[in-house]
């Protein structure tokens, strides 16, 4: 983001460091009025797009969790970045960074530690902030969680969520009843989450407080597949990880279906996630020739993702990441499974009811408590589970000289007679089965969405020989959508135009009322908020004639009962009735009207 934009942002209220009274604190940042409003208006648009024209539900969970959910999901033992630690200063650095930023290593975040080291050898690489040398110092992991207490003393740790999804994947067994078991359903959630980086930098890209508008999808891996036709003939540049290892390669333009055609993308819910995705960062303001989906390197993705692409643009010449997109497969629900008392599946009913064979067991306590003693219970549970996995161990204990079956507990072997395990295979007949749901995870992070639209939206012209800077920012997203002055407070002017604020607030549109200073002066300090519609109240809108001071407002070929509307872009001008202007306002700025069509 360049300096004059940054000064802009604060000065129009869009962002600015937090607590800065005190010396402010890295990595936390405020949203003034105009950021808020911009913010909220990304947000809706992606509730809209997401949630409500997809049919999903919307939960809001608590930003903080008990320890035991983030040991369940791995984030206790895997969330770490790389620290490396000045030996002069002390200053604590990300070593990736360090040698992104230095060599011609893109993407430093997915190689190993020792890997690291050996580059800041190789390259002899300083400290950012006082130069001394970093060779030889250890890379060590950093986890990224804050960690709190809930409730007085320690006995309950809790963290604050580095991600939202969590919150989503420990209710899966009540939202699954709320979809009615009826796979795929989908639940989205915006909230905020929380990483203790080791080094927060430019700007709203690397903060410890953040946005994040999420989507789980939950899937019949077997049964499942998007409808691509809404989204088949979507054109976005795709740079698969074929062409980022190819010395020349460079990013395809794809539609949607040919991506998937020629495996470009492999799994079709991801390529139907990108669709939409590319539709919606256009829509709110995004220059679509500086955006690309980027799809991640073996050392990047996760174990569990079969495959993941990130959404990019380009800022200031650098590639930032906006929105991830991943298949998760099973490995969030089952996990959750595994260390929860919930059942973390849904059933699937069969068309007709089949017969199968079930193999049981039926231990015989009288012979495994006297001679396991408190193991007895473990042993009996690790029969039943080696029935279902690996049913053939029986049969073919009984069927050789080797009667006993063996489990294992704890690294302990039991050896039981299979005579005594109760062994045996009925038919039953079913009507469905319990399966675990496979999760697609659109992740787009929303402050970063928003740097990248003030980014990409920022202009500079001239206008009647003055140089002008304004935010072309899409009317729906726009922090205000109409100001609204009096060509003078004078005259019963200003009176008519608070009226007419008021009234054009109660059709639902954001306004801003001002009276201060000259009228172009007023239009600039809109422009520079991205305010896309401007109407100024004259002395024709309430039907009297100007006097030849204050005629520019409002002159003699202008109906009475009419105002100026004003289009920010272009600066052009038409008049509009006042009894039509909210409707007016509200068509332009859903989309429905063009301004060039008044």
């Amino acid at each position: 983001m360049s300096q004059d934009l940054v000064e802009l942002a604060k000065r129009r209220g869009f962002f600015l460091g937090t607590a800065g009274a005190y010396g402010g604190v890295a990595g936390f940042y405020t949203y003034g009025p105009a950021g808020a409003s911009l913010k909220d208006n990304i947000e809706n648009a992606w509730r809209d797009r997401f949630t409500v024209q997809e049919g999903n539900m919307e939960v809001d969970a608590p930003t903080v969790m008990p320890e035991a959910v983030f040991e369940a999901s791995g984030h206790l033992d895997g969330f770490d970045d790389m620290l490396v630690d000045c030996p002069e200063c002390g200053e604590s650095h990300r070593a990736d960074h360090v040698v992104e930023d230095n060599t011609d290593i893109e993407e430093a975040e997915g190689l190993p530690i020792e890997r690291i080291e050996a580059v800041i050898a190789e390259y002899e690489l300083v400290c950012p902030s006082c130069g001394a040398g970093l060779a030889g110092q250890a890379v060590e992991p950093f986890n990224l969680m804050f960690e709190t207490n809930i409730g007085p003393g320690s006995s309950s740790p809790g963290y604050l969520r580095p991600e939202t999804a969590q919150g989503i994947f420990v209710e899966f067994p009540q939202l699954a009843e709320y979809a009615r078991n009826q796979l795929p359903f989908g639940v989205t959630q915006i909230g905020r989450a929380y990483r203790n980086e080791i080094s927060p930098r430019k700007s709203l890209l690397r903060v410890r407080e953040f946005t994040q508008a999420e989507l789980e999808l939950f899937v019949d891996p077997e049964e499942d597949v998007p409808d691509l036709s809404d989204v088949a003939d979507v054109v976005a540049p795709f740079y698969s990880a074929e062409a980022q290892y190819a010395e020349d390669g460079q990013p395809r333009e794809l539609s949607v279906q040919e991506a998937v055609d020629e495996g470009v993308v492999a799994d079709p819910w991801i390529a139907y996630y990108l669709g939409i995705a590319a539709e919606w960062y256009e829509r709110i303001g995004v220059d679509m020739s500086r955006f690309r989906y980027r799809q991640h390197l073996d050392g990047e993705r996760a174990h569990y993702a079969a495959d993941c692409w990130d959404a990019e643009s380009e800022v200031d010449g650098d590639w930032i990441e906006l929105a991830g997109f991943a298949y998760r497969s099973d490995y969030d629900l089952s996990k959750h499974r595994e260390h929860s008392d919930e059942e973390y599946t849904v059933f699937k009913q069969y068309d007709e009811p089949v017969t199968v064979e079930r193999p049981t067991v039926d231990p015989d306590m009288s012979y495994l408590g006297p001679e396991f003693g408190g193991a007895a219970a473990d042993v009996a549970d690790a029969l039943e589970t080696l029935a279902e996995r690996d049913p053939d161990a029986f049969r073919e204990a009984g069927a050789t000289d080797d009667v006993n079956v063996t489990v294992e507990i704890d690294g302990e072997s039991y050896a039981v007679p299979v005579d005594r395990t109760g062994f045996a295979v009925e038919e039953v007949t079913e009507s469905g089965e319990h399966i675990l749901p496979h999760v697609v995870e659109p992740s787009l992070g929303i402050d970063r969405a928003l740097y990248t639209v003030l980014d990409h939206c920022y202009r500079e012209d001239e206008v009647d020989g003055e140089a002008r800077t304004y935010l072309a920012l899409p009317p729906e997203v726009a922090p205000t959508t109409v100001g609204v002055f009096p060509l003078m407070d004078r005259d019963g002017l200003g009176e008519r135009a608070r009226e007419m604020a008021a009234d054009l607030r109660a059709h639902g549109l954001s306004v801003a009322y001002d009276d201060s200073g000259a009228i172009g002066r007023r239009y600039r300090r809109q422009d520079e908020v991205g305010t896309p519609f401007c109407v100024t109240v004259d002395y024709a809108t309430i039907g009297e004639r100007a006097d030849d001071e204050t005629r520019e407002g409002g002159g003699d070929g202008d109906e009475p009962g009419t105002v100026t509307v004003r289009e920010r872009d272009s600066t052009a001008q038409v008049r509009v009735a006042i009894e039509d202007l909210g409707a007016t306002l509200t068509a332009l700025r859903d989309g429905d009207l063009r301004f060039e069509d008044l």
